[in-house]
């Protein structure tokens, strides 16, 4: 029976990955670690696991995430998503395992009014970005079986996230104001879950970068409303631009990503973002 070492399992993706293992348990075993069971930034730890495991998969699902934080705490930042992922990758290589990779929208600088596709310039604009960035490079060096998956705006119904966010404000106030002039595709990170397990499935495996995410392209303000929608709330809601919002991280403007090489390559069709929402809203109204 084939290996899944989920890393990060304590995360939004962690999490949904680890609530559709049981429809997998007959094919695969997964090994689920969190940042004490498994410390990326601790290379000798690394190697160790993976020399006692010997996944065949490795999903890392770690990540340093806080976008604002990163400004202030770059070493963390590149600790984590860069210098972790590096060891990750080294010791996949050694183990002949395959990395799959979560990275980011936020590698691109967004002043493009264009879809961008995986092989497109990269430029990010923060702290965030360049350590997602440097740690795909890595990734991509070090192992070459390697698959980055890029998404954007993840969101489910576990930990915190802008969806959950929206919905705890909305029970205190009467009014937000919400950035409207900044563009990307929200994501539920339960079908980013099924994404991955779909890759894994697949016999013959193209490695290299892929972008993957719900579609099409909204705003935060529009994602917003969509929100106070589903989840009947009456909350007003003002559009704001990004001058009347400042935060320490520069955010791209229009980050969007085309989507067509992983559905072309492993027959994965996006969801409607605001269908995935529902579902999301769905569960944590229950």
């Amino acid at each position: 029976m084939k290996k899944i070492l989920v890393v990060g399992s304590n995360g939004q993706l962690g999490n949904c990955i680890r609530k559709i293992a049981e429809n997998y348990e007959n094919k695969y075993e997964f090994i689920f670690t969190d940042s004490q069971s498994l410390d990326v930034t601790n290379n000798d730890q690394v190697q160790s696991f993976f020399y006692d495991n010997k996944p065949d998969f490795c999903i890392n699902a770690s990540a340093y995430t806080a976008v604002d934080l990163a400004e202030k705490e770059p070493g963390k930042a590149f600790a984590i998503n860069a210098e972790g992922v590096a060891s990750l990758a080294e010791a996949c290589a050694d183990c002949n395992t395959t990395l799959i990779h979560v990275s980011t929208d936020y590698v691109f600088d967004g002043e493009t009014n264009l879809d961008y596709a995986e092989d497109d310039f990269t430029n990010p604009i923060g702290v965030y970005g360049q350590s997602k960035l440097k740690g795909e490079e890595l990734a991509l060096d070090l192992n070459p079986k390697t698959i980055i998956l890029r998404t954007s705006w993840l969101y489910s119904e576990f930990n915190k996230n802008f969806v959950k966010t929206m919905l705890n404000l909305f029970s205190q106030k009467d009014e937000l104001g919400i950035v409207a002039d900044q563009f990307g595709q929200p994501t539920n990170a339960n079908d980013l879950a099924e994404a991955i397990m779909t890759i894994i499935k697949t016999t013959n495996k193209t490695f290299g970068v892929f972008h993957f995410s719900n579609y099409p392209e909204t705003t935060w303000y529009d994602f917003a409303k969509k929100i106070a929608e589903f989840s009947k709330s009456d909350i007003r809601l003002n559009a704001l631009t990004t001058e009347q919002y400042p935060t320490p991280a520069k955010r791209p403007k229009r980050s969007t990503m085309s989507l067509d090489k992983i559905e072309k390559v492993y027959g994965i069709e996006p969801k409607h973002w605001e269908n995935s929402l529902e579902d999301c809203i769905e569960i944590l109204s229950k």
